[in-house]
Formats: structure tokens, C-alpha cells, sequence
């Protein structure tokens, strides 16, 4: 069986869209030049992109990138399924009219990541009766984006009401097959989870996958010492695959296994100063491309 997979990057390698000083001079184009230089087939989105349709596939048509997908930053914690749905409406057509086949949902209400607030100050959701209640509203506004074409591939992440490996299996318990799971391999790391246990746990709801390695002292002091989420990213808790802990190997042989045909996204938020855009991203390309044909050079051989 053949490993059916894209291996596309996030433009956070370039430009962060939460910390606008790192790597914020950054034109939109040298990403993407580079981005398809190294190999990468897509992008996923940035603030820099064109929000309109026809001007997102001309920009990415000039290098021959396809778009991945989009971060969406959804207040269902709070707010209802109605407003929500009044909300998503232009960035749910971006997507749809340009290929993509899920849409990222990053939860922000109450969040803290863009805070400079210590990770143990996150929401939480402190009722059975709260958590059964989002999980319905997010089923619902699930629903909605598939019969757009679009599936809802929820992003735990740190600082946020879903952030370690109890609440993604809460969330993926309580809520319909609608709601697919992105799984991030460098935040569920960061949370005290094993990326392999979590990812065999929920691999039958995994839609989509951010490649984000982990470097485990800086992450550890990030603990120690109660450092808000942008200041882990800053001393680099993140980078890209194959420059840190996680096994990787491992993680897409359970993938592949399990008949995974998505995207593989390289997505590691670093300061473009330390931790050069060009380079880092060959990198991580390059362990995942290599991966990538291995698993299926076993596969033919057996």
C-alpha cells in the first residue's frame, strides 16, 4: 500500500502571526518561492494572504503551491452556533473554492496563548454540563462546514480549554464523527502527552496533522520556570521535524498504517533570527520526504 501523502508548511516558518517581530518584514513571496523550492506541495494561510478567492489561487498558482487549509479562530466557548456560522462564512469560501478539504479550528475564547499570561492561567471547562454543551455547539457548527465541503479539524493547543491528552479524549468522546482532529505532534508533546499513544487513541477522528518536533529542556523550563506560551515559542520550545525529540518514524508508520491520505504540514513556530526560514524548513522537509518514501519502500518490499 502506498503512503497516499502531501507534504505541505505553515508560513510560521516565515512570519508569525501571533509575534509580528518575528520574522513580520517578511514578504508573503519569499515564502511561498522558497516554500516551493524546497518542495512543499501547498501552504496552509497566514494574515499575509489574500482573503479573496480568485486572489488566494493566483497567488499560489504562480508557484504551483495548493491550498492546505486555514486557521480559524472560533469562539464557541462562548458564544453560539448561530454567530458562529455568520462569522465563518468568507473564510469557510476561501477554503472551499480553493481545494481545501478541512478548515483548522483554533479555540481563543478566554485563551491565553497570545497572552503573556503563565500556560497554568488556560481556560478550563469546569462542569460535565459546560463540556457537553460546547461539544454539541461544535458538532453542530461541524455539521455545518462539511456540507460545504469543508471538515472541521479541531487544533488542541496549548493555552486553550483542549490542551492535553484528557481533554482531547473528552472532547472526541462527547462530540459527533463531524469533528475531526488535527493532530499536533509538538502541543500534545508539550502537554505531557506521548504523540504516539494519543495519535493511536484517536486515529480513527484524525483529519489532518501538524509535523511539529519538540526540544524537551527548553519545554521543561517553559514548566519550571510558569513561562506564558510566547515565550516558550521565543526560547524555542518548537522546531521543525528531525531537530528535536519526537519520533517521527513512528508516527507516520501508524499513519500509514491506518490508511491516513492527508496532508503532513510542517508548522513549528521559531524566531527566523535563530532559527533561519529557509533553512529549517529543507529540514524538516526533507526528514519527512525521506520517511515518507521509506514507509513505502518497506511496504514494496514486503
Amino acid at each position: 500500500m502506498t503512503f497516499n501523502v502531501k507534504i505541505g508548511i505553515n508560513p510560521i516558518s516565515w512570519m508569525n502571526d501571533d509575534l509580528p517581530s518575528l520574522g513580520g518584514e517578511t514578504p508573503l513571496e519569499t515564502a511561498l518561492a522558497e516554500g516551493a523550492q524546497i518542495g512543499y506541495r501547498g501552504f496552509e494561510l497566514g494574515n499575509k494572504f489574500p482573503k479573496e478567492p480568485a486572489a488566494l489561487a493566483a497567488v499560489l498558482g504562480k508557484y504551483r503551491l495548493e491550498c492546505i487549509s486555514g486557521w480559524y479562530s472560533g469562539r464557541l466557548a462562548t458564544g453560539s452556533v448561530e454567530d458562529e456560522i455568520a462569522a465563518v462564512g468568507p473564510h469557510l469560501r476561501l477554503l472551499a473554492e480553493n481545494g481545501s478539504k478541512v478548515m483548522v479550528y483554533g479555540e481563543v475564547a478566554n485563551a491565553i496563548q497570545g497572552r503573556p499570561d503563565p500556560l497554568y492561567k488556560r481556560p478550563r471547562f469546569l462542569t460535565d454540563l459546560e463540556w457537553q454543551q460546547y461539544a454539541e455547539r461544535l458538532t453542530a457548527f461541524a455539521r455545518f462546514t462539511l456540507s460545504h465541503g469543508v471538515r472541521l479539524a479541531y487544533h488542541h493547543h496549548m493555552g486553550a480549554y483542549v490542551e492535553t491528552p484528557a481533554d482531547v479524549e473528552r472532547l472526541m468522546a462527547l462530540t459527533g464523527d463531524e469533528v475531526g482532529l488535527l493532530f499536533d505532534s509538538g502541543h500534545i508533546t508539550f502537554a505531557g502527552g506521548d504523540p504516539l499513544q494519543v495519535l493511536e487513541q484517536h486515529i480513527k477522528r484524525v483529519c489532518h496533522v501538524h509535523c511539529k518536533d519538540v526540544r524537551p529542556a527548553v519545554v521543561k523550563m517553559a514548566r519550571n520556570g510558569n513561562w506564558s506560551f510566547l515565550q516558550a515559542v521565543i526560547n524555542g520550545a518548537f522546531t521543525v521535524p528531525g531537530d528535536g525529540a519526537i519520533d517521527f518514524g513512528g508516527l507516520l508508520r501508524l499513519l500509514h498504517r491506518h490508511g491516513y491520505a492527508g496532508w503532513l504540514v510542517v508548522e513549528a513556530e521559531q524566531d527566523p533570527a535563530v532559527a533561519p526560514s529557509y533553512q529549517y524548513a529543507e529540514m524538516g522537509y526533507r526528514h519527512l520526504a525521506g520517511l515518507v518514501q521509506a514507509i513505502g519502500n518497506e511496504k514494496e518490499a514486503a
